[in-house]
């Protein structure tokens, strides 16, 4: 898995909707043209977008939606697709011990989602663990967690940090802070953005997969970056465009990314090609099984319920 570094700060919910009156305020800042301050290579800040009312005015707006991705069976298919095209299985629970170092200037890869020593979200899940579980057996590795932080360096983690991650990932505390940090960083901000688009449970994953793999940066390799070309191509559904056509100007821009910006190993672009593209094309909004797709050359299936 190849994902640029995280935002520092907390993901907030990004406002995609307009509410109230009119006025450029109004407008969210990840749908308002370019300013020239923030320059050609980021999207402008969806972080910011509205102020508290309105944001908590969206949450129950997003609260009264079918729970679509986050219905549980479709959060296990999500799981099972994200797996399929990291780690070649739709065993997603057997990664919680999963590290190594795939050289793509990530650092350390490890876990459920693939969490990387280089790109901060790693950083976060073993200090939130810690300080939930201060004598957890990662926490001695914090110092150079944070050295390491933006880097592929294993300086301060080498030799005893992958036996370590791999011990602790036995304990049911740990890989249920796993599960929390991959919600918090990727699912949730993926899936309520997605709604706030108009988008289906389709277009949920389409976002949480694109989430993951380039992370929930501002640059144009980043998750609001792919998001805001996009929408320079088409309307979302909330802004009364086609969500099928939305969401193929969504992954071209995604595919354009894995194509010129990850490293050689990380551009093979099945995950759109034979897998989302197609569950697009048959008109599979709702994600419903059985499902049949190919990631690297492989078939996965997913029965019917």
């Amino acid at each position: 898995m190849t994902r640029i570094l995280l935002v520092a700060a907390p993901v907030a919910i990004a406002v995609s909707v307009v509410i109230g009156g009119g006025g450029e305020s109004d407008i969210p800042l990840a749908d308002r043209p370019y300013k020239a301050a923030q320059g050609p290579s980021h999207a402008p800040n969806p972080l910011k977008s509205g102020s508290a009312a309105e944001q908590k005015a969206l949450e129950a707006r997003i609260a009264k939606l079918p729970p679509g991705l986050a219905d549980p069976a479709k959060k296990e298919i999500a799981a099972q697709l994200v797996a399929s095209a990291d780690t070649s299985t739709l065993d997603w629970r057997g990664q919680y011990d999963a590290i190594e170092d795939h050289g793509d200037g990530n650092g350390y890869t490890a876990g459920v989602i693939g969490f990387c020593s280089g790109t901060n979200d790693m950083l976060q899940l073993v200090e939130s663990y810690t300080a939930a579980h201060p004598d957890n057996g990662l926490a001695r590795y914090l110092p150079a967690l944070r050295k390491v932080d933006g880097t592929d360096s294993h300086e301060g983690l080498d030799p005893g940090f992958t036996d370590a991650w791999s011990r602790e990932a036995q304990k049911p505390a740990f890989r249920k802070a796993q599960d929390e940090t991959r919600d918090r960083i990727y699912f949730d901000p993926a899936v309520q953005l997605a709604k706030m688009d108009g988008l289906g449970t389709l277009g949920q994953f389409i976002y949480y997969d694109a989430m993951v793999l380039h992370g929930p940066g501002l640059e144009t390799d980043g998750f609001y970056g792919i998001r805001h070309a996009a929408m320079q191509k088409a309307k979302t559904a909330a802004e009364g465009g086609d969500e099928k056509a939305y969401l193929d100007a969504f992954l071209d821009a995604s595919r354009s990314v894995m194509r010129t910006r990850l490293s050689a190993a990380a551009r093979d672009t099945s995950r759109i090609d034979t897998e989302q593209r197609v569950f697009l094309r048959n008109g599979n909004m709702d994600l419903a099984t059985p499902l049949e797709w190919r990631t690297y050359g492989e078939t996965f299936r997913i029965p019917a319920n």
